[in-house]
């Protein structure tokens, strides 16, 4: 009546159909396509560059010596005190690319930041009250989406200057609309389902019952869509220092730099085309990560 079960073998197959060790090593390596482990390892160096930037950058990024002006990079012939050259007013290439990253990935960080917490703020508190406060939040959501924001970010630093807190607020506006409108539509329906219905039988607090039960279930497509978010934060934060409206000097950001080497393309291009290339591979890399990381993480797309 009873089958008496048996401790697995090599002479007997796993009938739950499992993967044994030596078979899941392939399967381990194909989790990390080598696509995604060179976009790993690229911000990885962004990130150490971020954090060390003071240790690593050789001069001053503010230093000025108009007799080295126009130096070319090492590999086109230049001293090799200078590695990437200088620009026109004879400042070191290399430590204001290093700064540039720095202040840049600071700004986009902390403006995407923003916007995903108001955005989640603003989708809970139209999912929880409905009604009037739901059909105001929803309609705020569809004016920022029905309006370019380039033009929106400019009105404002046009009509307000061009400050530094000014700056990573217009940056925080950007992009809360999607996590608005996604965080609203997942709790609606994570509201209907067996846990949270449990825990508010229970007796648990609605503020409790979505922080502790519904927004670590739906924290997972928040972080995907934070990676998907952030490199645009990141090329609407070098455009505007591109036209001038962002990163103001003394300080530095790839956008300055990229819109300053602009008039130099033909003499010294190495001012332009070199931060240009580090805004195109950090985009990038942290596309191809956020991509990687929804297949892995979003529920819908499992099995597939």
């Amino acid at each position: 009546m009873f089958q008496t079960l048996r401790p697995f073998s090599k002479d007997h197959p796993n009938p739950r159909g499992t993967v044994d060790d030596d078979t899941d090593l392939p399967v381990r390596a194909a989790k990390y396509p080598p696509l995604v482990i060179l976009a790993l390892a690229f911000l990885a160096v962004v990130f150490f560059t971020f954090v060390f930037a003071d240790l690593i950058a050789p001069y001053d990024y503010r230093s000025q010596d108009l007799l080295e002006r126009l130096k070319p990079p090492v590999f086109l012939g230049g001293d090799v005190k200078y590695l990437l050259g200088t620009d026109d007013l004879g400042r070191d290439v290399l430590s204001r690319l290093i700064y540039g990253t720095r202040f840049s990935i600071l700004i986009a960080l902390l403006g995407a930041t923003i916007g995903a917490v108001v955005g989640t703020v603003l989708g809970f508190l139209a999912a929880h009250f409905r009604g009037a406060v739901e059909e105001a939040i929803m309609m705020m959501v569809d004016v920022q989406a029905s309006l370019p924001f380039m033009l929106i970010a400019l009105a404002i630093l046009a009509f307000f200057g061009g400050g530094l807190v000014l700056f990573i607020l217009v940056m925080g506006i950007y992009g809360w609309e999607t996590f608005a409108r996604l965080t609203r539509g997942m709790v609606l329906s994570a509201k209907t389902h067996g846990y949270a219905v449990a825990v508010s039988s229970l007796g648990a607090r609605p503020g409790r019952v979505y922080a502790f039960h519904i927004l670590p279930n739906i924290l997972n497509v928040l972080i995907v869509q934070f990676t998907l978010n952030f490199p645009q934060t990141i090329l609407l934060e070098t455009s505007l220092s591109f036209l001038g409206l962002g990163i103001q000097p003394p300080l530095t950001s790839l956008g300055q730099m990229l819109g300053a080497g602009r008039s130099h393309l033909l003499l010294a291009w190495w001012i332009a085309v070199l931060p240009g290339s580090m805004i195109f591979l950090t985009t990038l890399s942290i596309s191809i990560v956020g991509d990687w990381l929804r297949d892995r993480l979003d529920p819908t797309l499992r099995g597939q």
